[in-house]
């Protein structure tokens, strides 16, 4: 270490804030947000997150800046915001990674309830590891509420993108609605688009619309992997359009979004990107299945035109759906040519609680019900 090199001294408690702080850097959707920090023995702090479905989880990419950095892996702690996970799946199992790397202690904030990946904790203590659990698991527990909800309910994490103008209209009294978006907010879309598993739309935009539902680059070329098209609803559509013309379209013969989400599930579906029309819209916001909202606002007003979402039926203001801006996650808020893109996610709601009755204190190890600094 350099002589004139000020390094700050972490506290548990502050090395696993900056953990969680870093989960924010990354994507919402068929994973979790996930941050990890080496400390070192000299206080020095690496810090990495997971980027999304593929890329290497956030214990890796904290791992691999540690050493970049210079520090000695057999004297650190690991701290990370979810319990490291004990599967194969496109990358191979943390835990055994970080027991090879020589971490000799880790620090988790929450369990992993994932049936395919929990274990981690165990299968490191069982490779000589000192591991402690629980450190701000409720911070750890609010950042990904509605992932764990999803996970818990086995259906897929649910992204509701809305594109409208100022005063909430996805189309003209006319019905004309190309393009009320900026050519950068679709852009943004099909960036979207690349990184869910399925689009869904309802019959009666599969027939009005006629549309792909296929992912492509800035230049307008479709991508070499696609989401599935998934068209909900009792109607056929038409044998000639796209989505008819199709083989991978997926037919969901039923108006119920949660008999929809368990089809998806069993399917293997993890990530559903909901692109409408509006009773479509209302629907998953009326069975609470929207997990986060992709919102792309035009500076337009339409006046009598058709609304972005139907067949909520609020009588008063205290019945309102409630959302919150989601600054997880790159670009949001942003702007996108004329347009404003938001993200948000459904307001915490007092009455509810979204946690697994598994991961109560009472079930965890003795070392992981609290931890000191």
């Amino acid at each position: 270490m350099d002589a004139d090199r000020t390094v700050f001294s972490y506290s548990d408690t502050e090395a696993m804030r900056v953990a969680l702080d870093a989960a924010g850097h990354g994507v919402r959707g068929a994973n979790p947000l996930v941050g990890a920090a080496v400390r070192g023995a000299d206080g020095t702090l690496a810090v990495g997150w997971h980027r999304g479905a593929g890329t290497p989880h956030a214990e890796v990419d904290a791992l691999l800046r540690a050493r970049s950095e210079g520090i000695d892996l057999t004297d650190s702690t690991l701290y990370v915001s979810l319990e490291p996970c004990n599967h194969t799946g496109r990358t191979g199992p943390c835990a055994d990674l970080i027991a090879d790397a020589g971490i000799p202690r880790v620090v988790y904030a929450y369990p992993d309830l994932h049936h395919t990946a929990a274990g981690g904790a165990e299968r490191l203590r069982d490779l000589g590891v000192e591991v402690v659990g629980g450190l701000l698991a409720d911070d750890a527990h609010a950042l990904n509420a509605r992932w764990f909800a999803a996970k818990a309910a086995h259906r897929p994490f649910v992204t509701l993108k809305l594109a409208q103008s100022l005063d909430g209209r996805i189309a003209a009294a006319d019905g004309t609605s190309r393009w009320i978006s900026s050519q950068e907010s679709r852009d943004h879309v099909h960036a979207l688009r690349a990184r869910v598993d399925a689009i869904l739309v309802g019959t009666g935009t599969a027939i009005a619309d006629n549309p792909r539902l296929t992912a492509r680059d800035e230049g307008g070329r479709e991508r070499a992997e696609q989401p599935v098209p998934v068209v909900l609803g009792e109607r056929e559509i038409p044998a000639d359009s796209h989505l008819g013309r199709n083989p991978a379209t997926l037919r969901l013969h039923t108006h119920d979004p949660a008999e929809a989400v368990r089809q998806l599930g069993a399917a293997g579906i993890e990530h559903l990107l909901v692109e409408g029309g509006a009773h479509v819209a209302g629907a998953f916001l009326a069975a609470d299945l929207v997990d986060e909202i992709e919102l792309y606002i035009a500076p337009l007003l339409l006046g009598e035109g058709l609304p972005a979402v139907r067949g909520l039926e609020v009588a008063t203001l205290s019945d309102a759906y409630r959302f919150t801006p989601d600054f997880a996650g790159p670009e949001a808020p942003a702007r996108l040519g004329p347009d404003v893109f938001l993200r948000l996610v459904p307001a915490p709601d007092p009455n509810r609680s979204d946690a697994d009755p598994d991961c109560s204190a009472s079930d965890q190890h003795p070392s992981e019900r609290d931890t000191a600094d």
